[in-house]
């Protein structure tokens, strides 16, 4: 071979090299350009699934926006039926708590009547306070899984069957203790039977009530209505005629068997023994784990200020100028408490909406708002305040016409107790509703859950206020109207 030859063919061999490495890069650029398309088609595929979210959030938003947006007659029309239903079921529990007042037990054991708003008040520590937690995540969207309803329902109510028997034996032993201060001495057959009466009352009746809450929040979600406006009022009509009716009965029970020594005993630890299980139930949901834990001081703080209400109507009722203060004190106090509890549940889930734990939203910005605030600004809390507000007078008319017809002429029902009765109404509802403005804020800048902190703290006082404006109303018009004239009787 020649070197001319030689020299052609490495000549040949560079060029195929050339063409192959060309390949190989245009090759190479390819299968980048090829994984650059992968990863972009792979980040889009993973960007996807997050807009299911977001799309819930936006019509969360939007249905929020609208609820903003209620006006005064929609909020009324909403709130209007279960209000006066709620108020017919207290007037029938006034009804009941009048007749059984002349019972051998409610007579023997007078500190029953210390019971009655501690354990009528369990269903705004309780009842009501369930109804807005689930109204809250109603609203929020997070009850629209069946499994996650399940799991909402059965916690919830593993929780208040905790807190009934706890809440019911500790009243118990307050009513023990403030009837021990009042008359100097304790009767231990008289005070076992009170214990079982209230801690079985308590359990029964939060059992109860806890699963019409649960129905009533589910329904108002499939028919489009603010369960906010409607949960508290139909847990307020039933929870005081079956507490009153079920406390009524067990402790004429229990008393009529006082002498098997060990029966009342026997009831309380049965209750006791329980709540290990409810509390295992109920640690399965992160949420209800927190309030187990931090849910207590409420509930509790709730249960001694509605004791010192009872304690009032233990004295007034067993005098005869106050005797007919029996039928309207659960009705004021009812009514008093199941307002300012749709105003506390609105709040709460306007608050849930537009802002996080800790840190107000614009619209709600002052820490210590003034009552004009509350009652006259543009929001549309306020305008929930406002049409609540209105609602006093002629519910409390309805109300007490229904009292007065039912009892066949046996309430004298003057004009002049009439006027202060609805002065009282007034002024106790104004002052709720204006320290549900104060508490939910409060509440929401520690970073606590109004939910479960604000409601049994206002129903309480409205137990509270409601008992002494009460006594009150019946002391002036004794006063006005001379000592012939005794209201109720």
């Amino acid at each position: 071979m020649t070197g001319e030859e030689v020299r052609q063919r490495k000549k040949e061999g560079r060029s195929k090299n050339g063409d192959r490495s060309k390949q190989r890069s245009k090759s190479k650029g390819k299968s980048k350009h090829n994984d650059r398309k992968a990863v972009s088609s792979e980040g889009q595929d993973a960007v996807l699934p997050p807009q299911a979210p977001q799309k819930r959030q936006a019509e969360e938003k939007v249905a929020m926006a609208k609820t903003e947006e209620e006006s005064s007659v929609a909020i009324g029309l909403q709130v209007l039926f279960p209000y006066l239903l709620a108020g017919l079921g207290m007037v029938m529990a006034g009804l009941v708590l009048d007749h059984v007042q002349h019972w051998e037990v409610f007579r023997t054991i007078t500190e029953v009547f210390i019971l009655v708003p501690a354990l009528v008040g369990l269903k705004g520590n309780l009842e009501m306070t369930l109804a807005s937690r689930l109204s809250t995540a109603s609203n929020t969207g997070q009850m629209d899984d069946a499994r996650e309803q399940w799991r909402m329902a059965t916690c919830n109510l593993a929780l208040i069957q905790v807190q009934a028997t706890v809440v019911g034996l500790l009243a118990a032993v307050a009513a023990v203790v403030l009837g021990f201060i009042s008359k100097g001495h304790i009767d231990l057959e008289q005070a076992a039977v009170l214990c079982a009466s209230s801690v079985t009352t308590a359990f029964i009746a939060a059992l109860s009530l806890g699963l019409v809450m649960i129905g009533v929040v589910i329904a108002s979600r499939k028919l489009g209505i603010n369960p906010d406006n409607v949960a508290t009022p139909i847990a307020a009509s039933l929870g005081d005629l079956i507490t009153l009716s079920l406390l009524a009965g067990i402790s004429t029970a229990l008393y009529k068997y006082k002498d098997i020594s060990y029966l009342s005993p026997l009831v309380c630890v049965l209750f006791i023994v329980l709540i290990p299980l409810w509390v295992v139930i109920a640690k399965r949901s992160p949420q209800i784990r927190e309030v187990l834990k931090s849910g207590w001081q409420p509930v509790i703080v709730a249960m001694s200020i509605s004791s010192i209400g009872g304690l009032i109507l233990d004295k007034t009722v067993t005098e005869p100028d106050f005797e007919g203060m029996a039928v309207f004190t659960p009705v004021i106090n009812g009514v008093g408490g199941n307002l300012v509890a749709i105003q506390a549940s609105r709040i709460s889930t306007y608050l849930h909406f537009w802002s996080m734990p800790g840190v107000l939203p614009y619209k709600l910005r002052q820490h210590w708002p003034n009552p004009c605030t509350t009652f006259f600004s543009s929001g549309v809390n306020s305008r929930s305040a406002r049409v609540l507000f209105l609602l006093v007078v002629p519910g409390h008319l309805v109300f007490l016409y229904t009292i007065t017809l039912l009892q066949g002429g046996h309430m004298a029902v003057t004009l002049t107790f009439v006027l202060f009765y609805l002065t009282a109404a007034l002024l106790q509802v104004g002052i709720l509703l204006y320290v549900a403005d104060l508490i939910v804020r409060l509440m929401w800048r520690k970073g606590l859950d109004p939910d479960n902190f604000s409601i049994p703290y206002l129903t309480a006082l409205g137990d509270l206020l409601g008992t002494g404006f009460l006594a009150l109303c019946f002391r002036l018009v004794i006063l006005v109207a001379g000592a012939d004239v005794k209201p109720g009787n």
